[in-house]
């Protein structure tokens, strides 16, 4: 036992020694991928103009987060060179209206490029919205969506991270590598899984099967 308890020591300091270049392991925290497309998540005073006063979105399914779900409506949105139909609508409604787009959309759109957490909108680049019933110009809430984690207050303690913190990822899958600045994004409403696009997930050839460990 002693033996034992020495070898544990000597394998506690080593981690500590490793510092920043840690790595998380183990079945324990590896983080399960959630991959998106494009989507739009909706103001009720938007839904009001696009689809008639007072409607209220359909749910299609739940999503992985508590709370979230996809809807059976879409949208198109246009921006100065170009315009993508059929966005899906993410519910429930919010105080303020973000379209969430990928980095090839705004080429086709011929919209800036803005890689932003959900909710900070303010000086991103603006779009149209269409729908059966209205259009609605947004001023500014386009946006590429940063790369991020979602976790309970105590998968974040778990995992030696804290909300707000920017780690790295890494991917052991047959086109694997590492994915840097990915934000920590830890609270009681949320469920462990790391977001990212469907570039992002395409390029290193990841699907919702795979697993990420984080990289300090």
């Amino acid at each position: 036992m002693e033996n034992y308890e020495e070898l544990l020591k000597v394998l506690l300091e080593a981690v500590k020694d490793k510092g920043s270049n840690a790595v998380i392991t183990g079945n324990s925290s590896e983080i399960p991928v959630g991959v998106s497309n494009r989507h739009a998540h909706l103001s009720q005073k938007d839904i009001n103009t696009l689809f008639g006063e007072g409607y209220n979105l359909t749910k299609l399914k739940d999503l992985s987060q508590p709370g979230q779900y996809a809807c059976k409506e879409t949208i198109t949105i246009c921006g100065p060179k170009g315009a993508i139909e059929k966005i899906r609508i993410l519910g429930p409604a919010r105080s303020k209206s973000q379209i969430e787009v990928l980095m090839g959309d705004c080429i086709k759109l011929g919209a800036a490029q803005y890689v932003r957490l959900s909710g900070e909108l303010s000086k991103t680049a603006g779009i149209t919205l269409v729908g059966p019933k209205g259009s609605v110009q947004l001023e500014e809430g386009l946006i590429v969506a940063q790369r991020h984690i979602h976790m309970t207050p105590e998968d974040a303690k778990n995992l030696g991270v804290c909300d707000g913190e920017i780690v790295s990822i890494k991917f052991d899958d047959l086109r694997g590598g590492t994915y840097s600045n990915v934000a920590i994004r830890a609270n009681d409403t949320s469920k462990l899984e790391c977001h990212l696009d469907i570039e992002e997930a395409n390029a290193m050839g990841i699907n919702s099967k795979s697993k990420i460990t984080i990289v300090k």
